[in-house]
């Protein structure tokens, strides 16, 4: 280890609090990389080592590092102003890209507000929601209807919609009321039966709460295909456009949050597209700015803007806002995004990366500890499980995905997990080759990783894939349900000589 990692490794060990991160055991572990730049696919520490950026920079840097068309928007702003601010001033990096965004979002949608980050973009979603009821005279409408195992952000808005009780739990007193109705996970509850069939159930299940509560439900909050942080759970098809019918029919608001699955990652520009969905108010950010600087946006549609209309004096103003709200620099980086994503037909050459790692994960599936592979687009979520058979999670102190985080490292790769799964998305820049690097690599960190014996290292844990059981009880009683002829086991243990439908 060079005098340069040293000294850096020491200051941040001293002086820094790392997000996510259980600091005893990030205090105390030895191996610690800092990372210097990043040139396309890789990441390169302080020690000149390179590693394949596996997630994408926590799902931000959608087209690599470096990206030269976007270094130089990024510059040429910077040759004009750094910041001004976006209270009673325009600028013009913002206002082109509020075109932008409008001309590629779902139909419908036809004004913008920016912010700084996911969590702020989903606030600023559900400020709107209720203030517009309010002013419509709706006074009753003023709670939300969220899924369960839901990740939104941390800002405590945002965890009030959210639905995953290790790290949400502890902050019920700070937290506002909310309705909630149970999220898809077919592997944990081993439904029998087509996706059709699971995708109405799951669907009738939210409208028994929509039904019971619907005069006070303001919005419905969801991420559209996938809940990423709860372990990439992916949604039956047809899920989210009966939700968005059922919005709708109950006449309620719908918000989507494309923090995570927006520009690109699920194949299509915004997941909602692909069941034909147009949300009241969508909230973006990550990839906004392909992983440059800070930015979100919150989308909504005309109807909901004109109700803020009013004289002065009527106090109809959204009165909301931030210090770096469209923040010229990361405007110019957005709008440089785009223009990459539409001169390089990145969604076009996207099908055959999806299609590449789809196959490359085959041989996953053979594992002893891999219970389920979750794939939506470039979004990969394996779920690791003690027994494959029952189904059974290994402990938590055994930090099982935190090893396999690990072991990946020595074959060049950084990856994170959410609990016991672990997480791939790779950028769009990955090759052919990188993306057989990276399974490759994956797959040798899962059969080392997953041998027995201890692991004390935590500062790679996220503990956001917490497995349903835990989450939600696992003494819930075992029953069976019909459902459009199909039948839904809630066991935890399958019969060993009965064979599921997966």
């Amino acid at each position: 280890m060079n005098t340069k990692t040293r000294r850096l490794i020491a200051l941040d060990k001293k002086y820094a609090w790392h997000p996510f991160t259980q600091m005893q055991d990030w205090e105390r572990d030895a191996d610690t990389l800092v990372i210097e730049r990043g040139q396309g696919s890789y990441l390169i520490d302080t020690e000149g080592r390179r590693y394949l950026d596996g997630v994408s920079s926590l799902w931000c840097n959608t087209h690599g590092h470096r990206v030269p068309e976007i270094d130089r928007a990024v510059r040429a702003q910077l040759k004009k102003i750094a910041h001004t601010t976006y209270l009673g001033l325009a600028n013009e990096p913002a206002s082109v890209l509020s075109r932008e965004l409008i001309a590629v979002a779902p139909k419908g949608l036809s004004r913008v507000f920016y912010s700084d980050s996911g969590s702020e973009a989903v606030e600023i979603a559900l400020k709107m929601a209720y203030q517009y009821w309010q002013l419509n005279g709706v006074k009753t409408k003023r709670s939300f209807l969220k899924l369960q195992n839901a990740y939104h952000g941390d800002t405590v808005g945002a965890v009030s919609v959210g639905g995953i009780q290790l790290f949400h739990d502890i902050f019920g007193p700070l937290l506002f009321k909310t309705f909630s109705a149970p999220a898809p996970y077919r592997y944990r509850e081993n439904f029998l039966g087509s996706e059709d069939a699971y995708a109405k159930l799951c669907a009738d299940r939210v409208e028994t709460v929509l039904k019971k509560h619907q005069t006070g439900i303001a919005a419905i909050i969801l991420e559209p295909l996938v809940q990423g942080a709860a372990g990439m759970l992916t949604q039956p098809k047809g899920f989210l456009r009966r939700v968005a019918a059922l919005a709708k029919k109950y006449d309620t608001l719908l918000i989507v949050d494309e923090v995570a699955t927006g520009f690109g990652r699920t194949g299509t520009m915004f997941a909602c597209e692909q069941e034909g969905v147009r949300p009241d108010l969508m909230c973006v950010a990550k990839g906004l700015t392909a992983g440059y600087l800070p930015l979100a946006a919150t989308l909504t549609t005309d109807r909901i803007y004109q109700a803020f209309l009013g004289e002065y004096h009527e106090f109809k103003t959204f009165f909301h806002g931030h210090t770096y709200t469209a923040n010229p620099l990361a405007c110019a980086a957005a709008l440089a995004n785009l223009r990459y994503f539409n001169e390089k037909r990145v969604l076009h050459r996207a099908q055959a990366q999806i299609k590449l790692l789809s196959q490359q994960l085959e041989r996953f599936k053979k594992l002893e500890h891999v219970g389920e592979i979750r794939q939506c687009g470039l979004m990969v979520g394996i779920e690791l499980v003690k027994n494959k058979f029952t189904r059974e999670s290994f402990l938590a102190e055994e930090q099982r995905g935190a090893r396999v985080c690990r072991e990946a490292r020595k074959h060049g790769i950084l990856i994170r997990p959410l609990g016991d799964v672990i997480v791939l998305m790779p950028p769009f820049c990955f090759t052919e080759n990188d993306i057989k690097k990276l399974c490759v690599g994956v797959f040798q960190a899962l059969v080392s990783g997953l041998e027995t014996g201890t692991f004390g290292f935590g500062g790679l844990h996220a503990r956001r894939g917490v497995p349903a059981e835990k989450r939600m009880g696992a003494s819930a009683p075992t029953l069976r349900r019909r459902a459009s002829g199909s039948v839904r086991r809630s066991q935890r243990y399958p019969s060993p000589n009965r064979d599921r439908k997966e």
